[in-house]
């Protein structure tokens, strides 16, 4: 089940990931949405001038992300609302745990979709962001082929800026789609059961990218 639910998701994580923003700046200087764009746009321009990047190496796009990518993405906040509420009964290790392999299982998920990355465009809608604001969502569409594709972020203000702590690609939160998930393989198998499973998809995905 849960393997079904890994592979439909990344076909929209292609979309998803193709906009993501790049290295943190200067959050207080932009609102949201002008952050979404410049730096969806940037990340779209980088993947088209590195060649290495652009075929998939596993090795420069896995570096990309840790370096580009992952600041601006509060992965705690998405890992403890995927989990819900067993997030609760989780010790300290077990929650350590779930969130260095759900980053893993996301940023392996990218490095496989980055090679689809060529000549999009995105497109931030009308956006009001209201007073004081500590959350907000911002509605974009991905123009690919010449078909809009649906793209919302939901990011929060925070010490270290606006973080991204949700995605919806298509009308699928991506911690909606993993939470029913993830809820499922805990009834059946515990915590550590789930902490098991993303670790061996972890370790073939790897595998993958090595015979790659």
């Amino acid at each position: 089940m849960l393997r079904r639910h890994f592979m439909a998701f990344s076909l929209s994580f292609v979309a998803l990931m193709a906009s993501l923003p790049v290295a943190a700046r200067a959050a207080d200087a932009q609102t949201p949405p002008q952050l979404i764009e410049t730096m969806s746009n940037e990340i779209i321009r980088d993947v088209q001038q590195d060649p290495k990047l652009r075929t998939g190496n596993p090795e420069v796009v896995m570096q990309f992300v840790e370096n580009k990518i992952l600041p601006n993405v509060d992965f705690q906040k998405i890992t403890q609302s995927a989990v819900g509420r067993y997030w609760r009964e989780a010790s300290p290790a077990q929650r350590t745990a779930l969130e260095q392999q759900f980053k893993q299982l996301l940023v392996y998920t990218y490095a496989g979709a980055v090679k689809q990355i060529k000549d999009q465009k995105v497109k931030v809608l009308p956006y009001r962001e209201p007073a004081n604001a500590q959350d907000v969502t911002v509605r974009t569409r991905v123009i690919n082929n010449g078909e809009p594709l649906q793209l919302d972020y939901r990011l929060e203000s925070t010490q270290a800026g606006w973080k991204i702590t949700d995605v919806n690609v298509m009308g699928i939160w991506l911690v909606d789609n993993y939470r029913s998930v993830f809820a499922q393989e805990i009834g059946q198998k515990g915590i550590d059961g789930l902490i098991a499973t993303l670790k061996e998809k972890n370790q073939s995905l790897a595998q993958a990218k090595s015979a790659g």
